[in-house]
């Protein structure tokens, strides 16, 4: 199949700020993202002056498959209820203070797009890997261990393993829960001085190969950034607040053999849409869930 010509606007005269005439430039239509060696083109694209200053360091994204995935035993709720689990976080606040919780942002990519490692509980609440922390803990170790307790492999998919072994990035976000209710915010409210809980949500920049355990009681889902954007009547506000707090980041997309496929922004082979996959803890179909995640 032939590939069909570039699409180029006529040359346009261009101006600078004190309304000099510059020399005429041809401005491309079309800008790939395919990288050197994976460009398949007779047609290489017109490439653009650089535009990625004061931008933080490219991340690179491994594919899906390098991962393994099991199950471990089954780590029930805490709380029979949301009015209990509340109460439990006024019985915190009353003892320690505020509440200090932590939660990660896994990504990897399927066919080079983006995809959130999360959990989803009962078939239908969603949350990212993580927890409260305890009242002693320091918060980097802390997290680490909370991040152990719900992935780290246990018996023989364990051996080897590294506690703790998380590289904790950037801190991409913080909700506050002002009173002790379900609602959260990313700021705190103008009448409000002592918030009861703040939320923090990690860039957890996964390794080329890791092993993850998820309780029987969970899924552990790769969900694409297509799926969350804009999507909070299935993902609440925090969880589909994701692809905007990515957005700030390039990627490099990496396959199976250790080789930069694509970078930001990245496309898919033709024809591939992006969905949510269920890695570990069940494969029922992933049904259309209408209850409000992420508040709590």
């Amino acid at each position: 199949m032939e590939d069909s010509p570039l699409r180029i606007t006529p040359p346009t005269k261009l101006r600078s700020n004190n309304g000099l005439a510059r020399p005429d430039a041809e401005v491309s239509a079309s800008m790939s993202t395919v990288t050197a060696t994976a460009l398949q083109s007779a047609n290489p694209p017109t490439i653009p002056l650089p535009f990625n200053s004061n931008q933080p360091n490219t991340i690179r994204l491994y594919p899906l498959s390098n991962y393994t995935f099991g199950v471990k035993e089954t780590q029930p709720e805490e709380d029979p209820s949301v009015i209990a689990r509340l109460k439990r976080l006024e019985e915190h606040y009353s003892a320690h203070g505020m509440r200090r919780t932590c939660e990660g942002i896994l990504v990897c990519h399927e066919h080079n797009h983006p995809h959130i490692l999360m959990l989803q509980i009962a078939n239908a609440f969603f949350k990212l890997p993580g927890d409260y922390l305890r009242p002693e803990d320091d918060e980097v170790d802390g997290f680490k261990t909370r991040l152990d307790e719900r992935l780290a492999p246990v018996g023989r998919l364990g051996e080897g393993e590294e506690a703790g072994n998380w590289q904790v990035g950037d801190c991409l976000a913080q909700w506050w829960r002002p009173n002790f209710e379900t609602f959260m915010y990313p700021f705190i409210p103008a009448h409000v001085t002592r918030p009861k809980e703040c939320k923090k949500l990690y860039f957890i920049q996964l390794p080329e190969s890791k092993i993850l355990s998820v309780p029987k009681n969970m899924k552990l889902l790769a969900v694409p950034l297509f799926e969350l954007y804009d999507n909070t009547a299935r993902y609440g506000p925090q969880l589909s607040a994701i692809p905007h707090l990515l957005s700030r980041y390039n990627f490099e997309f990496v396959n199976e053999a250790g080789e930069v496929v694509a970078a930001t922004p990245g496309v898919g082979p033709e024809g591939y849409v992006p969905k949510t996959k269920v890695l570990s803890g069940g494969d029922e179909d992933m049904k259309d869930v209408r209850t409000e995640n992420g508040t709590s």
